[in-house]
């Protein structure tokens, strides 16, 4: 079973057999998200080893694929808010661990400090900026610190060694590292060999968990990826299966949570 960090969220290993955690990403906005926390928890892996990954709508999510841009720029038009966004990270707070998505601007124009505070008094354990400016990053996880959540960075696989040294001392709670390149929502093949040289070279400069998401559209394809990380995230089934039969959701979610979780994960060479 996956060893956890104060937040509740996975931290390293033991390297002899591991259980891998899963995130559920819903994006704030979304038309009854609340209800899908509620429907969603019971089916996450227990105790601290299933979280929600809650997303902030954003104009320009240019690391996200047509689904989940589409729904961030309906939530715009219908008006969504910081308030909205806290008030569904308190919800899911109640069911599971919570790590917020975000985007640089937003968190800019509300202010990186007051965001921190208010993820922080929502119940949030983390909060993860994809595309945080590097001029930007150290006062950002200043202020997650002061504030008492971890903060998590999205690992590129074509970041120059340097770069990725010094956001990896940065760096709180886990690494993301993609396993496709490709926006969110990709449904072909992974580049598993790739993904296994990334997730290497992370841990060669980081004794953070190491979490995967983009691409991991099945749960076949999440119990290949499952013993290369230390977590997996998934967003577009989840949300294609709320969409077509909100009721089945949780089923997918729960084939998932059994392709990461089986007792004994093979444990590839990493």
């Amino acid at each position: 079973m996956s060893h956890s960090t104060a937040t509740g969220l996975p931290s390293a290993p033991p390297a002899e057999s591991r259980r891998t955690s899963l995130g559920v990403f819903l994006p704030s906005g979304l038309p009854g998200v609340h209800r899908y926390v509620e429907a969603l928890a019971p089916a996450l892996p227990p105790g601290q080893d299933g979280f929600f990954e809650i997303g902030v709508p954003h104009a320009e999510a240019v690391y996200d694929g047509p689904l989940i841009r589409a729904v961030y720029r309906q939530a715009l038009r219908d008006g969504a808010t910081m308030a909205d966004l806290l008030r569904t990270v308190e919800h899911a707070a109640r069911h599971a661990p919570v790590v917020v998505m975000s985007y640089w601007e937003p968190v800019r124009r509300y202010g990186p400090e007051r965001t921190a505070l208010a993820l922080a008094e929502a119940g949030a354990d983390g909060a993860m900026i994809v595309d945080l400016p590097a001029a930007a990053a150290p006062a950002w996880h200043e202020s997650a610190a002061r504030a008492g959540i971890t903060a998590p960075r999205f690992a590129a696989p074509d970041l120059p060694d340097a770069d990725l040294c010094h956001l990896a001392r940065l760096a709180s709670g886990w690494l993301y590292a993609p396993a496709s390149t490709a926006p969110t929502g990709y449904r072909g093949p992974l580049d598993l060999c790739g993904l296994g040289a990334a997730v290497r070279r992370l841990r060669t400069v980081t004794p953070l968990p190491v979490m995967a998401g983009v691409g991991i559209s099945t749960p076949a394809l999440a119990a290949a990826v499952s013993p290369v990380v230390d977590g997996i995230v998934v967003g577009r089934p989840v949300l294609r299966a709320l969409a077509a039969d909100p009721d089945e959701a949780p089923a997918l979610v729960e084939q998932f949570a059994r392709a990461v979780c089986a007792e004994e994960q093979p444990v590839l060479p990493v």
